[in-house]
């Protein structure tokens, strides 16, 4: 689209890089609008007030050069979807707004008193209003081993990662006999519904290669549960009976040993009670003063969902929710609890609802309202009007989905007119073919704010 990048701390032109001396920073750069993260929440926003507010007034602060769709990633690693150029992924360049100016850099420290963002090549970037669109920062190493598991086991495979997602095929088609573990981390995460999915998708695999008989499938999860919502775990539960998969829950993987091929997991309290569960292991660790105890696991197919948390440069600004690390908003309007020029959207925040794209394009829409409001200086007059509506197309074979749709206290909020919690062919169909197209062509351009329109509309047709 013609969109010229700033070059900051990781451009590989010849220039001169700046110091990183934050100290001397002088704020050469001045935005009305300025975005921190090129994901879909830094991006449907950039596109929408580029061309409202003009050429130069609206920059996007991202180091990568490519913008992903990650929730391709699930049919990526299932084999059904390739990892290609417009249907996983695009440039930078091609996604923003020709508008709006793309600094290459990396924000490195917010400075809210002062209206600026510091970034790593030594750039102070000053701003009018701020959105925080930085996504979740997925922590691997976390996980005693896993990068290491990761590089050299064939076996071990992520769908969170564009590195490693290509070798989560190869691993399911390569799987021989034994135990295939996905796992659930003890922390939040983006696309819950994610770390399961690709377990279904691995059953159905393995019983079209006449393998699932000499399979153990297991989904070794943190969570009480199979999932959050009560009406679509009911349903995960008897698809889980039926195809032999086996729930274990209060699992936290804490090492992996690619050597012996042998998954640790610690056993997390259960929610009703402060002591830990039982186990058969002789091991332990110490965890908030309890005891948890820990189990062995060989395995010969593992798929981790790594541990995630809020990007550190929010971790340790002033803009930070002291109890969780994320971005401190009113879940509600999504501007800043202290700094009112400050606005967060999508992963990055605290706000209490599944973190998912769909969750972005319905936060989008109260964003562009109150970001209007606040560019005409009506600060006083923001709407609180984002309910949690979020969605996770939960794809549960290579050509069924339950597409589950829900507040902020889980309640279904189903835009058509069956029920959502029973697979269906067409909720596939949707989530393989038409959500990557909404994505690209509505979502990353600013257009499309979520299915309201349409679900009020089911609503009153049923209603006559």
């Amino acid at each position: 689209m013609g969109v010229v990048p700033v070059y900051g701390a990781e451009e590989t032109s010849s220039a001169v890089q700046a110091p990183h001396d934050y100290t001397n920073c002088v704020p050469a750069y001045t935005y009305k609008l300025v975005i921190v993260g090129g994901g879909s929440g830094g991006m449907t926003m950039a596109n929408k007030f580029a061309s409202k507010l003009g050429k130069n007034q609206v920059a996007v602060i991202e180091p990568s050069h490519v913008h992903y769709y990650q929730p391709y990633f699930t049919l990526v690693g299932g084999g059904i979807k390739k990892l290609c150029h417009g249907g996983s992924h695009k440039e930078m360049s091609e996604v923003l707004d020709k508008n709006a100016i793309w600094i290459h850099d990396k924000a490195v420290e917010f400075q809210p008193e002062a209206n600026q963002v510091l970034t790593a090549s030594g750039r102070a970037v000053s701003y009018d209003f701020l959105v925080v669109a930085m996504g979740i920062q997925t922590n691997f190493d976390a996980v005693d081993g896993l990068l290491e598991a990761l590089e050299q086991d064939p076996q071990v495979c992520s769908n969170y990662h564009a590195k490693y997602v290509s070798k989560t095929y190869p691993a399911i088609r390569n799987f021989e006999k034994g135990n295939a573990i996905f796992t659930f981390p003890n922390t939040p995460v983006k696309c819950a519904g994610a770390p399961q999915k690709i377990m279904y998708l691995t059953d159905w695999r393995l019983t079209q290669m006449k393998k699932r008989h000499l399979a153990t499938i297991m989904y070794n999860t943190s969570l009480p549960v199979v999932f959050g919502v009560k009406k679509y775990a009911a349903e995960l539960t008897k698809v889980m009976q039926s195809r032999h998969l086996e729930l274990n829950t209060r699992l936290n993987l804490i090492r992996v040993d690619h050597r012996r091929r042998e998954a640790v997991f610690e056993h997390l309290p259960s929610p009703s009670s402060p002591s830990s569960s039982s186990s058969s292991s002789s091991s332990s660790n110490d965890d908030n003063q309890h005891q948890l105890t820990s189990s062995v696991f060989k395995y010969d197919l593992l798929h981790v969902c790594p541990p995630q948390s809020a990007p550190e440069v929010i971790r340790r600004s002033r803009l930070a929710d002291p109890l969780t690390g994320f971005l401190q908003v009113d879940k509600y309007s999504l501007q800043h609890v202290k700094y009112g020029n400050v606005f967060g959207i999508g992963d990055c925040t605290n706000v209490p609802t599944s973190k998912t794209a769909a969750a972005v394009a319905s936060q989008s829409k109260t964003l562009r309202k109150n970001l209007d409001l606040a560019l005409k200086g009506k600060l006083d007059k923001l709407g609180k009007t984002y309910d949690g509506y979020t969605s996770c197309p939960l794809v549960i074979g290579y050509d069924k989905c339950i597409l589950a749709e829900f507040d902020f206290d889980g309640n279904p909020m189903e835009t058509f007119p069956v029920d959502q919690g029973q697979p269906r062919t067409s909720m596939y169909l949707m989530k393989s073919e038409l959500m990557p197209v909404i994505y690209w062509q509505g979502l990353v351009k600013g257009y499309w704010e979520g299915p309201s329109f349409f679900r009020n509309t089911m609503k009153a047709l049923r209603l006559k």
